[in-house]
C-alpha cells in the first residue's frame, strides 16, 4: 500500500522471500473491521477499540483508525479486492469478540488476507515506477546518530551485502511470532525491522504486549493453522473433555470475550490437564462453506468439524508493541517510517481488538506514504559509519528451539518475576552459547530480551500481559511503556 501511494515517486520494495511468501497477512483470515454498517459508526468502532486496549490506546490514533476505514474498502475495492456480499449485493459484515456490531468485511469466507495481498501485489508488479527485489534479507538500517540513509541487505543467492541508499525508509517486516513454541505466525516473522530498529538506537513501546489467539489448531503442526474467531462469531463454543462449556460464567461475552481473557481460560484448562475443543456443529453443512481454510485444515487432520469438536490451543498470534511511531508512522530517528506489525501506533493497546490488524497496515501504509510525498525531498547523503562485518549465516538451531520454549514457558501467557528473570538469565546464556548466530537468532535474542525486559517492568496485570504474581491493574500504570535497546538491563 506505501509502495502504490508513493508512486510515481520510484520506489524499492525489499523482500525477505518471494513478494507475499511467509507474509502473516496472506494467512489472515477474519476480515477487516469498518464501520459501514447501518447500525454502525467510527464512534463505535473506536470505543470497541479502546475498550480492548485495557484502557492504554491512544485515542488520538484510535480515531484515525476508525474514521479512515471506510475509505480504505472502498480503496481496496477501486484496486479490484473482491469481498463477500450478501444476496441483495451488499457486503456482507461478520462479527468477531469484543466488537458490539458486525463490521467485519470479509472474502471468500475466511481468506480476506491472501485476497487483499494478491490484490495489492498485482498492483504493485504492474507499476513502472516500484522496483521489487525479491530474496534480500535486510540486515541492519545505515545509520548515523539519528538519521537513517538506507539499509544493508544480504542477497541470498550470492551472499553479497549490498548498501540500499534511501532518502526515506519504511519498515514494514511484520511480527515476532517465531519467538514462540506455538505461534500461528509463518517463520519468517522473527521480528526483523524491530531488532534492527533497536541496534539503530530507536525509541520501542509496548514491548511487554503479546496477543495470543485463543483457537490455534492443536494438530502438532508448527506453525499453528489459525481457526479464525469468526467461527466463534458464529456460535461455536467451547468445551473442555468433560463437556463443560467453561467460557459461561467466566465472562459476560462467553466465548466472545476479549482474546486474552479467552486464551488465558483455555490454558488454565490445559494446565489442568483438560484438553480443549471447538464445538461447531451449530453451524452444521454451511461450514465448509462459510470457513473453507479452517475447514480444509481440518479435514487435511482427519477432523471433520460438522459432527466433531476441532482440538484447539492458544499461541502466539499478534504483537502490539514495536518500534515506536507518530500519527504518520514517524520513528524516532530522522527518515525512517514504519507501519503494520512492525511498528506501535498506540492503537491496540495492551489487546489489539479483532480484525484492526489488517486495517492498521492499510491505514498507515497509505500514511506514511502521504507523510513522505509532503516531505521535502531529502538527499541521500552518506553516513560517517562504514559496513558492518557481515553476521555469519551461522545455525544456531537448537538455541533458536530452546529460546522459542522459554519465551513461551516463561514470557507467555501467564507471566511471574521469577519466571521471567530466568527468562531473561536463559537469553544471556544462549547468547553467549552461539559464535556465529544466524540473522534469525540474532534478532530473536535482541526482542526476546525486549519482550521479557519490558514484562519484568510492568508489574500488573493489564490485557495480554498477565502477571500471576500481580493479577489486578495498577491505575499508576494505566500508560504506555517506552524504551530503547540502550536502556534494557
Amino acid at each position: 500500500m506505501a509502495a502504490l501511494k508513493l508512486a510515481p515517486r520510484g520506489t524499492t520494495v525489499l523482500c525477505k522471500t518471494r513478494l507475499g511468501k511467509g507474509s502473516a497477512t496472506d494467512w489472515a483470515q477474519g476480515g477487516i473491521a469498518a464501520a459501514i454498517g447501518k447500525d454502525d459508526s467510527p464512534h463505535l468502532h473506536a470505543l470497541d477499540t479502546q475498550r480492548a486496549g485495557a484502557g492504554i490506546s491512544d485515542k488520538a490514533i484510535v480515531d484515525i483508525l476508525t474514521d479512515d476505514a471506510p475509505a480504505r474498502i472502498e480503496e481496496l475495492l477501486e484496486l479490484g479486492a473482491t469481498f463477500d456480499r450478501d444476496a441483495a449485493g451488499e457486503l456482507e459484515l461478520g462479527r468477531e469478540a469484543a466488537h458490539g456490531r458486525r463490521r467485519i468485511v470479509k472474502s471468500g469466507g475466511d481468506a480476506t488476507g491472501h485476497a487483499i495481498l494478491s490484490t495489492l501485489i498485482e498492483a504493485v508488479l504492474s507499476h513502472p515506477s516500484i522496483d521489487v527485489v525479491e530474496n534480500v534479507t535486510a540486515l541492519d538500517l545505515i545509520a548515523d546518530g539519528d538519521r537513517v540513509y538506507g539499509v544493508y541487505g544480504r542477497d541470498d543467492a550470492s551472499g553479497e551485502i549490498v548498501e540500499y541508499r534511501a532518502g526515506a525508509v519504511i519498515l514494514a517486516t511484520g511480527g515476532i511470532g517465531r519467538l514462540y513454541r506455538f505461534t500461528t505466525n509463518p517463520p519468517q516473522a522473527t521480528g526483523d525491522g524491530i531488532a534492527m530498529a533497536a541496534r539503530a538506537g530507536a525509541l520501542l513501546a509496548d514491548m511487554e504486549f503479546v496477543q495470543f489467539h485463543p483457537t490455534a489448531l492443536a494438530i502438532g503442526r508448527d506453525p499453528m493453522p489459525l481457526v479464525t474467531e469468526a467461527v466463534r462469531g458464529e456460535g461455536a463454543i467451547l468445551v473442555n473433555d468433560l463437556g463443560e462449556r467453561f467460557m459461561l460464567g467466566r465472562h459476560p461475552d462467553a466465548e466472545l470475550a476479549p482474546r486474552d481473557v479467552v486464551a488465558r481460560a483455555i490454558f488454565e484448562q490445559l494446565h489442568h490437564g483438560r484438553t480443549v475443543g471447538l464445538d461447531a456443529r451449530r453451524i452444521g453443512a454451511a461450514f465448509p462453506t462459510k470457513f473453507p481454510t479452517v475447514f480444509a485444515f481440518c479435514t487435511d487432520a482427519g477432523i471433520d468439524p460438522r459432527i466433531e469438536n476441532i482440538p484447539v490451543a492458544p499461541a502466539a498470534h499478534y504483537h502490539m508493541g514495536g518500534i515506536a511511531v507518530d500519527g504518520w508512522g514517524r520513528a524516532s530517528l530522522a527518515r525512517l517510517w514504519a507501519c503494520g506489525e512492525t511498528s506501535a501506533t498506540g492503537v491496540h493497546g495492551a489487546n489489539r481488538l479483532a480484525s484492526n490488524s489488517l486495517l492498521e497496515a492499510l491505514v498507515y501504509g497509505s500514511r506514511v506514504a502521504t507523510d513522505i510525498l509532503d516531505a521535502a525531498p531529502a538527499p541521500k547523503g552518506r553516513p560517517t559509519s562504514r559496513a558492518p562485518k557481515p553476521p555469519p549465516r551461522g545455525t544456531g538451531v537448537q538455541a533458536v528451539s530452546d529460546l522459542r520454549n522459554v519465551m513461551y514457558s516463561n514470557v507467555g501467557l501467564v507471566r511471574h518475576e521469577r519466571g521471567l528473570r530466568e527468562a531473561l538469565l536463559r537469553i544471556g546464556e544462549l547468547k553467549r552459547s552461539v559464535n556465529d548466530p544466524s540473522d534469525e537468532l540474532r534478532n530473536l535474542l535482541v526482542v526476546g530480551r525486549l519482550i521479557a525486559e519490558a514484562a519484568l517492568a510492568r508489574a500488573e496485570s493489564r490485557g495480554s500481559h498477565y502477571r500471576s504474581d500481580n493479577p489486578t491493574a495498577d491505575e499508576a500504570l494505566a500508560k504506555r511503556s517506552f524504551t530503547r535497546l540502550r536502556d534494557a538491563g
